[in-house]
């Protein structure tokens, strides 16, 4: 007989691989004429761009630059402080067997430490240590049977699932760019550091496109002609949109954002100004949280089935989290005493990572380096030191076998010297934890009937439950039902099968 099926499908995101690496860049950079000579380094800082990423078969390539600053202690006769600014280009090839062309790819690259050496007055050789996360995943379309209408007797054994479907992948390109205003009285020399940080993230979904809202966090330390060194904070607002068809309130919206290209430079027209422009790729993923009933398995007593399923992989259960962790102390550094702070370079390490209770708990440590004035005012100075990281957040329905993406901002550092010279600080991390639970179910995907039907004859036979035995398993291989195994025993809850209990089983036979 021909079974009548309806299907219906899903676009499942499966990650193939997720991994970390670490490499070097290493150049040298040589100090342009108009600069004096480098007597030795203050301090080494930089940021990531990535260019081009793509996944080739067995290969992931990522082309990008560090953009380095290194403020430097000026060979001359009034020691000033100078700095060079240089990019250091990179490519880098990472072998993953598993990748083809065809697949997706996100990564997140750290510029892990920087350093710097003198081989001569004109020439320093930069290292840096940059790590990558790279995740590839596949998008897949699966169809499954999910009803059959035209057998009477056909029993069902489904299962229920809450699944992360995929809507749809975006991806757009956003500018920030803005003329950034100095003090007046400051005759721009050079920009001698400048931090870029991407903050305050706002997501909507409105009218099928999925709205992008931020800002840009612009820090810059200058070199007035006067030989002063002055700071400039600012902030440069990021707005850009997805088109996202299909899409509306309801569903889960995945956002990264990549910096590709940094321009920052003296505005040659408007006086004691800079110009700063960051290109910034945004990308999104949006899923749909579905609640299936899916047929796991199948059979009917008067009709031979056979039928096809297969395995695949999906993610379930994902929830986002963001709590903010509050830091709030004093502390008393001896070598800044009541000198000026221009800039605090705060970096998180999280050691460790466990889960207890529906909580989420991080241990690490806060990294800072300080960038102060030195003991005449027109130097530069930088101190490190560790503050211990120790942050709990609350997150109902977490085991401790649940997959944790974690991401940490800053979104908000102020460092005061006080009357007694102790500093107080004031630090926001915004912790975003992402839960998924990647499994495996089985679909069904074919369902064929024999022409040869069984007869419709009954008979009874009695059968003592072993172990793993379930109701189920006992009627399909007996040619009966649940309801009637459960009926003509007087089962209460069919969940709970005894070893050595005497069954009656109603069967078909042929």
């Amino acid at each position: 007989m021909a079974l009548e099926t309806a299907k219906d499908s899903l676009v499942l995101n499966q990650i193939i691989s997720q991994k970390k690496d670490t490499f070097m860049v290493e150049d040298d950079c040589i100090v342009p004429d108009i600069k004096p000579d480098i007597l030795n380094v203050i301090s080494n800082s930089g940021m990531v761009c990535i260019y081009k990423k793509e996944i080739q078969d067995g290969k992931i390539k990522i082309d990008g630059a560090i953009n380095t600053y290194i403020m430097y202690l000026a060979d001359s006769e009034q020691n000033e402080v100078r700095s060079v600014n240089t990019n250091l280009d990179f490519t880098q090839m990472i072998d993953e067997p598993q990748a083809t062309s065809n697949m997706s790819l996100e990564i997140n690259v750290t510029l892990k430490s920087i350093e710097s050496k003198v081989l001569n007055g004109r020439k320093v050789r930069i290292k840096a240590i940059l790590e990558i996360e790279s995740k590839i995943s596949s998008n897949e379309t699966v169809e499954y049977i999910k009803e059959v209408s035209n057998l009477k007797d056909l029993q069902l054994l489904n299962d229920s699932f809450q699944i992360n479907s995929l809507l749809g992948s975006g991806s757009t390109k956003v500018y920030a760019k803005d003329t950034i205003s100095i003090d007046e009285i400051d005759n721009l020399v050079e920009v001698m550091k400048t931090d870029l940080k991407i903050i305050n993230k706002d997501t909507k979904i409105s009218y099928n496109k999925v709205l992008i809202k931020s800002d840009l966090q612009v820090k810059m330390i200058y070199l007035t002609e006067d030989n002063r060194i002055n700071i400039k904070d600012a902030i440069i607002p990021i707005v850009g949109f997805v088109d996202m068809p299909g899409i509306s309130e309801e569903h889960l919206c995945d956002v990264k954002y990549e910096m590709k290209n940094v321009i920052i430079k003296p505005n040659n027209i408007e006086e004691h100004s800079v110009y700063v422009e960051a290109e910034i790729e945004v990308y999104c993923n949006t899923y749909e949280n579905k609640e299936l009933q899916m047929i796991q398995d199948l059979y009917s007593p008067s009709v031979n089935l056979n039928f096809s399923s297969k395995k695949v992989k999906v993610m379930q259960k994902s929830k986002t989290k963001q709590q903010v962790c509050s830091i709030r102390e004093k502390q008393v550094i001896p070598e800044i005493g009541a000198r000026k702070i221009y800039d605090v370079e705060v970096t998180t390490n999280i050691q460790k990572q466990s889960i207890l209770n529906n909580r989420i708990m991080y241990d690490g440590e806060l990294n800072l380096n300080f960038i102060f004035a030195a003991n005449n005012n027109t130097g530069i100075d930088t101190k490190q030191i560790a503050l211990p990281l120790n942050f709990s957040m609350d997150f109902e329905g977490v085991m401790p076998n649940t997959h944790i993406d974690t991401m940490i901002e800053i979104n908000m550092q102020d460092f005061v010297v006080m009357p007694d010279e102790s500093i107080d600080i004031k630090i926001d991390l915004n912790f975003t934890a992402i839960s998924g639970e990647d499994t495996s179910i089985s679909i069904i995907d074919e369902i064929q009937a024999e022409e040869t039907a069984k007869e419709n004859g009954y008979s009874m036979i009695i059968y003592f439950a072993k172990p793993n035995d379930t109701i189920w398993n006992i009627a399909k291989r007996f040619g009966s039902t649940v309801d009637d195994i459960v009926r003509v025993n007087g089962i209460e809850n069919p969940q709970i099968l005894q070893v050595g209990r005497q069954l009656f089983i109603p069967r078909y036979h042929g």
